[in-house]
């Protein structure tokens, strides 16, 4: 389902990079974020840490840190101005102390391992799910549609699949 709650349990031997890495993302979230971007970076931090082999087990902490923090501006746009909650790339970089290319580097190197990209539904924050297009368009008998403005009846259908978080028109009513 897009958007579901993601475990933070990590194997015991990399716990101390992953908690590391998750001090470093829950202080730049404290300090240009939010605590829901946070709890996003805790679950992307333990996804990588439960990977096999896992690549945190290697490199720096802090450049993994600044890689799961752009990561997850890239699918949730908090690079835009326009958006709220948001950053700039400079004040990631300054923050970990690390050039551009090597955060953007750690970037796509997460994004690829994840198949992540803008709009992926399985990284956007619970607070842009209403707003995420990709959850909401589905094929329907070959027909790309909305599903917010289907029926109930279809709405319950997908959401009983998995395919949408929760039913809009019990939302909305």
């Amino acid at each position: 389902m897009p958007t579901a709650k993601r475990s933070q349990t990590v194997p015991d031997l990399l716990r101390p990079v992953f908690e590391t890495i998750v001090e470093r993302t829950d202080a730049f979230c404290a300090a240009h974020l939010d605590a829901e971007c946070a709890t996003l970076c805790r679950e992307l931090a333990a996804a990588l840490a439960r990977k096999r082999p896992s690549p945190i087990a290697r490199g720096r902490p802090e450049i993994w840190a600044a890689g799961v923090i752009s990561a997850l501006a890239f699918v949730n746009f908090w690079y835009d101005r326009s958006q709220a909650p948001h950053t700039s790339h400079a004040q990631l970089c300054e923050f970990f102390g690390t050039s551009s290319s090597t955060a953007t580097a750690k970037s796509k190197q997460i994004r690829t391992l994840f198949k992540m990209h803008q709009f992926d539904p399985a990284w956007t924050a619970p607070s842009k799910v209403e707003a995420n297009p990709m959850i909401w368009f589905l094929s329907v008998n070959g027909m790309i549609v909305d599903i917010r403005h289907m029926p109930r009846e279809a709405q319950v259908i997908a959401f009983e699949k998995g395919l949408i978080p929760y039913i809009p028109a019990d939302r909305h009513s």
